[in-house]
Protein backbone atom coordinates (compact mmCIF):
# COMPACT_ATOMS: atom_id res chain seq x y z
CA UNK A 1 0.00 0.00 0.00
CA UNK A 2 1.27 3.24 -1.02
CA UNK A 3 2.18 6.24 2.28
CA UNK A 4 0.95 8.78 -0.07
CA UNK A 5 -2.80 9.05 -1.36
CA UNK A 6 -3.24 7.85 -4.72
CA UNK A 7 -6.72 10.10 -6.04
CA UNK A 8 -9.13 8.19 -8.23
CA UNK A 9 -9.42 9.47 -11.26
CA UNK A 10 -12.86 10.76 -10.29
CA UNK A 11 -11.83 12.42 -6.93
CA UNK A 12 -7.89 14.26 -8.98
CA UNK A 13 -8.39 17.75 -8.30
CA UNK A 14 -10.38 19.49 -11.25
CA UNK A 15 -7.18 21.06 -12.56
CA UNK A 16 -5.26 17.64 -13.29
CA UNK A 17 -7.86 15.86 -15.18
CA UNK A 18 -7.71 16.98 -18.72
CA UNK A 19 -3.96 15.84 -17.91
CA UNK A 20 -5.08 12.55 -16.84
CA UNK A 21 -7.66 12.17 -19.36
CA UNK A 22 -4.78 12.47 -21.98
CA UNK A 23 -2.56 10.21 -20.21
CA UNK A 24 -5.61 7.80 -20.26
CA UNK A 25 -6.55 8.39 -24.04
CA UNK A 26 -2.64 7.66 -25.04
CA UNK A 27 -2.04 4.70 -22.59
CA UNK A 28 -5.70 3.34 -22.08
CA UNK A 29 -4.68 3.39 -18.77
CA UNK A 30 -3.74 5.89 -16.23
CA UNK A 31 -0.31 4.46 -14.17
CA UNK A 32 -0.52 4.79 -10.49
CA UNK A 33 2.24 7.22 -11.04
CA UNK A 34 0.15 9.42 -13.11
CA UNK A 35 -2.64 9.36 -10.19
CA UNK A 36 -0.25 9.91 -7.47
CA UNK A 37 1.09 13.21 -9.53
CA UNK A 38 -2.25 14.41 -9.90
CA UNK A 39 -2.52 15.36 -6.17
CA UNK A 40 -0.47 18.04 -7.15
CA UNK A 41 -1.95 19.81 -10.50
CA UNK A 42 1.38 21.54 -10.39
CA UNK A 43 3.99 18.98 -10.30
CA UNK A 44 2.15 16.93 -12.46
CA UNK A 45 2.12 19.95 -15.28
CA UNK A 46 5.43 20.43 -14.61
CA UNK A 47 6.25 16.75 -15.14
CA UNK A 48 4.34 16.12 -18.13
CA UNK A 49 5.74 19.53 -20.05
CA UNK A 50 9.33 18.40 -19.74
CA UNK A 51 8.13 15.02 -20.81
CA UNK A 52 6.80 15.97 -23.26
CA UNK A 53 9.83 18.59 -23.64
CA UNK A 54 12.11 15.60 -23.44
CA UNK A 55 10.08 12.91 -25.66
CA UNK A 56 11.82 15.33 -29.09
CA UNK A 57 15.22 14.36 -27.80
CA UNK A 58 18.06 11.40 -28.50
CA UNK A 59 15.94 8.35 -29.98
CA UNK A 60 13.26 6.65 -28.25
CA UNK A 61 15.68 3.52 -27.75
CA UNK A 62 18.41 5.53 -26.04
CA UNK A 63 15.48 7.66 -23.60
CA UNK A 64 14.26 4.17 -22.37
CA UNK A 65 17.94 2.64 -21.99
CA UNK A 66 18.65 5.65 -20.08
CA UNK A 67 15.35 5.47 -17.89
CA UNK A 68 16.35 1.88 -16.82
CA UNK A 69 19.75 3.01 -16.14
CA UNK A 70 18.62 5.60 -13.63
CA UNK A 71 15.73 3.28 -12.24
CA UNK A 72 18.59 0.85 -11.47
CA UNK A 73 21.02 3.62 -10.08
CA UNK A 74 18.26 4.86 -7.96
CA UNK A 75 16.77 1.64 -6.63
CA UNK A 76 13.12 2.37 -8.14
CA UNK A 77 11.78 -0.75 -8.60
CA UNK A 78 8.02 1.00 -9.51
CA UNK A 79 10.22 2.78 -11.91
CA UNK A 80 12.63 -0.44 -13.26
CA UNK A 81 9.29 -2.21 -13.31
CA UNK A 82 7.17 0.40 -15.65
CA UNK A 83 10.54 0.72 -18.08
CA UNK A 84 11.27 -2.43 -18.09
CA UNK A 85 7.55 -2.88 -19.39
CA UNK A 86 7.64 0.08 -21.94
CA UNK A 87 10.98 -1.37 -22.85
CA UNK A 88 9.97 -4.20 -24.24
CA UNK A 89 6.30 -3.74 -25.23
CA UNK A 90 6.85 -0.25 -26.62
CA UNK A 91 10.27 0.24 -28.10
CA UNK A 92 11.15 -3.51 -28.34
CA UNK A 93 14.50 -3.78 -26.21
CA UNK A 94 15.89 -7.01 -25.85
CA UNK A 95 15.75 -8.86 -22.40
CA UNK A 96 19.66 -8.86 -22.86
CA UNK A 97 19.98 -5.45 -24.06
CA UNK A 98 17.58 -4.07 -20.69
CA UNK A 99 19.89 -6.01 -18.51
CA UNK A 100 22.63 -4.50 -19.30
CA UNK A 101 20.88 -0.87 -19.88
CA UNK A 102 20.11 -1.08 -15.76
CA UNK A 103 24.25 -1.81 -15.28
CA UNK A 104 25.25 1.12 -17.33
CA UNK A 105 25.70 0.00 -20.45
CA UNK A 106 24.39 -1.22 -23.87
CA UNK A 107 24.96 -3.36 -26.76
CA UNK A 108 24.86 -0.42 -29.10
CA UNK A 109 27.94 1.59 -28.95
CA UNK A 110 26.38 4.89 -29.22
CA UNK A 111 24.35 4.05 -26.90
CA UNK A 112 26.42 2.79 -24.61
CA UNK A 113 27.93 5.79 -24.20
CA UNK A 114 24.84 7.58 -23.68
CA UNK A 115 23.51 5.62 -20.71
CA UNK A 116 27.28 4.71 -19.38
CA UNK A 117 27.16 8.67 -18.96
CA UNK A 118 23.61 8.65 -17.64
CA UNK A 119 24.47 6.25 -15.04
CA UNK A 120 27.74 8.24 -13.82
CA UNK A 121 25.54 11.43 -13.91
CA UNK A 122 22.76 9.17 -11.99
CA UNK A 123 24.94 7.88 -9.43
CA UNK A 124 27.76 10.94 -8.68
CA UNK A 125 24.95 13.34 -8.81
CA UNK A 126 26.24 15.04 -11.78
CA UNK A 127 29.67 15.25 -10.51
CA UNK A 128 31.20 13.86 -13.74
CA UNK A 129 35.17 13.78 -15.13
CA UNK A 130 35.94 16.04 -18.18
CA UNK A 131 37.17 12.12 -19.38
CA UNK A 132 33.36 11.33 -19.25
CA UNK A 133 32.43 14.08 -21.11
CA UNK A 134 34.78 13.24 -23.68
CA UNK A 135 33.92 9.85 -23.95
CA UNK A 136 30.01 11.06 -24.54
CA UNK A 137 31.40 13.59 -26.87
CA UNK A 138 33.61 11.40 -28.64
CA UNK A 139 30.57 8.57 -29.48
CA UNK A 140 28.89 11.61 -31.62
CA UNK A 141 26.62 13.07 -28.95
CA UNK A 142 27.12 17.12 -29.18
CA UNK A 143 26.99 19.26 -25.87
CA UNK A 144 23.38 19.90 -26.39
CA UNK A 145 22.85 16.21 -26.17
CA UNK A 146 24.44 16.27 -23.10
CA UNK A 147 22.48 18.98 -21.81
CA UNK A 148 19.47 16.53 -22.62
CA UNK A 149 20.99 13.75 -21.49
CA UNK A 150 21.25 15.71 -17.98
CA UNK A 151 17.30 16.58 -18.11
CA UNK A 152 16.84 13.16 -18.60
CA UNK A 153 18.34 11.67 -15.45
CA UNK A 154 16.47 14.56 -13.88
CA UNK A 155 13.21 13.94 -14.99
CA UNK A 156 14.10 10.16 -14.44
CA UNK A 157 15.45 11.13 -10.35
CA UNK A 158 12.22 12.93 -10.26
CA UNK A 159 9.64 10.22 -10.30
CA UNK A 160 12.42 7.32 -9.01
CA UNK A 161 12.41 9.35 -5.42
CA UNK A 162 8.86 10.02 -5.57
CA UNK A 163 7.79 7.03 -5.87
CA UNK A 164 10.11 5.76 -3.50
CA UNK A 165 8.76 8.22 -0.76
CA UNK A 166 5.39 7.11 -1.71
CA UNK A 167 6.33 3.79 -2.17
CA UNK A 168 3.75 3.52 -5.22
CA UNK A 169 2.11 0.49 -5.49
CA UNK A 170 3.38 -1.27 -8.72
CA UNK A 171 0.91 -1.67 -11.70
CA UNK A 172 3.33 -3.18 -13.91
CA UNK A 173 4.70 -6.48 -13.91
CA UNK A 174 7.61 -6.43 -10.88
CA UNK A 175 11.34 -5.79 -11.27
CA UNK A 176 13.42 -5.27 -8.59
CA UNK A 177 16.19 -3.60 -8.22
CA UNK A 178 17.89 -5.65 -6.07
CA UNK A 179 17.38 -8.60 -8.42
CA UNK A 180 19.81 -7.89 -11.51
CA UNK A 181 21.16 -10.50 -13.72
Amino acid sequence: MSRLSIPALNAAPEASRPTLDAVNQQLGVVPNLFRLLGSSPAALNGFVSLQGALSKTLDVKTRERIALAVAQANGCDYCLSAHTYLGQNLVKLSAEEMALNRKGASGDAKAHAAVQFAAKVAQARGHVSDADIQAVRAAGYSDAQLVEMVALVTENTFTNFLNSVAQTEIDFPVVRAAEIA
